[in-house]
Order: structure tokens, then C-alpha cells, then sequence
């Protein structure tokens, strides 16, 4: 079966998921010794530094649109960030995981808004039913609205945002995909050290623990996760990125039950097969199987 660069886009976003899901048990080392803040613009600013030195000739080429696109780009992610810190200290980290998982709802909605056209049936049954997915998976005990869980859904839409801003910016021939990612990275770094120097008392990682977090986030979710994901949008549709990205808190949960010796019930193995076959049942082509069987039965 021929891959279609949609596709090949597709399974781009699908490995960024599963490192990012990787992202939690590092972030959460990097954060018992350093401030979010600080924490936030070492791991964007390595992994700007990085990715600009790996393509030093493509970003070389950089123009001031693009300078301009991945300013705003740039400050959204932040804004995910930053609602995500702030939530978690209001809320349960479950009651976070689910809510910030809402991006997987808030696309196609922004989108059918922005475009004025509804997403294609499959995009809406998969949206929803991965939503019920991430519910099972992530909402261990439920507790009353508050504060936290309402910061956490402004990182949803905030994260939505960026989706939808990613695509719009990678359509216009005069913004280069590969350098509006690496640029992103620069931004939210700026971002996150003028709020540091403002709110905290920065400092360097005191831990090889804490360094470890560092690089390993800066290198593999920043530097190839961020910018990996604002490349392959230039081939694929706001509505799928989102719909992927449901599989994060299932990769997440995955490596904790793994790695961090954390539990698994069985309604949320449930969850996160729901959201499996969801993303499953939108990415597959079943016309495209079915005529194969019949080619390869004649």
C-alpha cells in the first residue's frame, strides 16, 4: 500500500505522540528541583539551540514572516505550558490529564468555526468516542470544578489554537514548515525566561536527574516533537493532529505502568483501547483495504 504524504505526516505526528508520552515522568523529575518557569525556557532554549544547529544552513534562509509566524506560534504553546503548570497546582493530575486531552474536541469545534464547514463524519464519531476514551483512562476519581480544572481547559483551547495557527502558517508558500517549528521553540523560550526572571528565581538544573529531564525533553520532545509536529501539518488536517494527539495520555499512562511502578485498572485499559481503535477507525482507509482484498482474491 502506497503511503500518501497525508499519511506519511499522519505517522510522523503518531511518533512525536509516543515520545511526548515519555515527556510526564521527565517533566516531572525536572520539576521537583526546578521552578516551572525555568524549567520551561532551559528545555525550549536547548532544544531551539539544538534543532537550529542541526539544520544551521536551512535556517540561515529564515525570513522575517516566518520570524513573525513562529513569534505567535511560540507564544500559544507557552500559553499551553503555562496553564498546565498553573492547573496542576489547583487540580488532580488526572482531572488534569483529561482535561487537557479536550484538544481532541476543541479542533474540529475551532475549526468548523474559523472554516465554516463541519469536520467529515469519521473525524466527528472518532473525536467524540476517543474523548469517552481519555475520561476512562485519565479520571480516576471525580471531583468538583474549580479553578485548576478551568486553567486546564484554557491550555486545551490554547493548544487547539496552535493546531490551527500551525496549518494556516505552513499553507503560505513564503513560510518555511521546518524553520516557523525550530523558530516556535526560540519564542517559547523567550517567553518562559522573561516570566522566570518576573515570577521566580532562576537557576541551573542542581541534579543529574534534573539534567537528564532537561536534555532528554529538550532533545526528543522539543527540538524533534515540536518541530516535527509543525512540518508534518503542512500534509495533513488540523481535525487528525488533534485526533492523534488523543493517544498522548495513552502512551503516558503506558510508560508510568512501565517504568514508575503506577497502577493500571481495568476500566482505564478500557479507556485507552477506546482511544486506540478511534484514532484507528478515522486513519484507516476501509475502501482502500477492501478494494485491495478484492485485487489480491481475483
Amino acid at each position: 500500500m502506497t503511503l500518501t504524504p497525508m499519511k506519511k505526516a499522519n505517522l510522523l505526528l503518531l511518533l512525536v505522540v509516543f515520545v511526548w508520552g515519555l515527556s510526564y515522568l521527565f517533566t516531572k523529575s525536572g520539576l521537583q528541583t526546578l521552578p516551572p518557569f525555568t524549567f520551561l525556557a532551559l528545555r525550549f532554549g536547548l532544544g531551539f539551540i539544538v534543532a537550529a544547529l542541526v539544520f544551521i544552513k536551512h535556517f540561515s534562509k529564515i525570513n522575517k514572516k516566518t520570524l513573525i509566524g513562529g513569534s505567535i506560534l511560540g507564544l500559544f504553546l507557552f500559553l499551553t505550558l503555562a496553564c498546565v503548570y498553573f492547573g496542576l497546582q489547583y487540580t488532580t493530575i488526572s482531572n488534569a490529564g483529561f482535561l487537557g486531552s479536550l484538544t481532541v474536541i476543541f479542533v474540529p469545534i475551532l475549526s468548523s468555526i474559523v472554516y465554516r464547514k463541519l469536520p467529515e463524519k469519521k473525524i466527528i464519531i472518532g473525536s467524540i468516542t476517543a474523548t469517552v476514551g481519555i475520561a476512562l483512562l485519565t479520571l480516576e476519581s471525580r471531583t468538583g470544578f474549580g479553578i485548576g480544572d478551568f486553567i486546564c481547559i484554557l491550555a486545551a483551547v490554547a493548544y487547539a489554537s496552535h493546531i490551527l495557527i500551525a496549518k494556516r502558517l505552513t499553507n503560505n508558500k513564503e513560510i518555511d514548515a521546518l524553520n516557523l517549528g525550530i523558530v516556535q521553540l526560540g519564542f517559547t523560550a523567550l517567553y518562559g525566561t522573561i516570566c522566570a526572571f518576573l515570577l521566580e528565581t532562576p537557576h541551573l538544573p542542581a541534579t543529574e536527574s534534573a539534567w537528564t529531564a532537561v536534555l532528554f525533553l529538550a532533545l526528543f520532545c522539543t527540538a524533534f516533537g515540536f518541530v516535527g509536529q509543525v512540518v508534518a501539518q503542512k500534509y495533513t488536517t488540523p481535525a487528525h493532529v488533534g485526533l492523534i494527539f488523543a493517544l498522548e495520555p495513552v502512551f503516558a499512562s503506558a510508560f508510568a505502568y512501565l517504568f514508575a511502578s503506577e497502577e493500571l485498572l481495568p476500566i482505564q485499559i478500557v479507556g485507552a483501547a477506546i482511544v486506540f481503535i478511534s484514532v484507528l477507525y478515522v486513519e484507516t482507509d476501509i475502501k482502500e483495504l477492501r478494494g485491495k482484498s478484492k485485487s489480491e482474491a481475483e
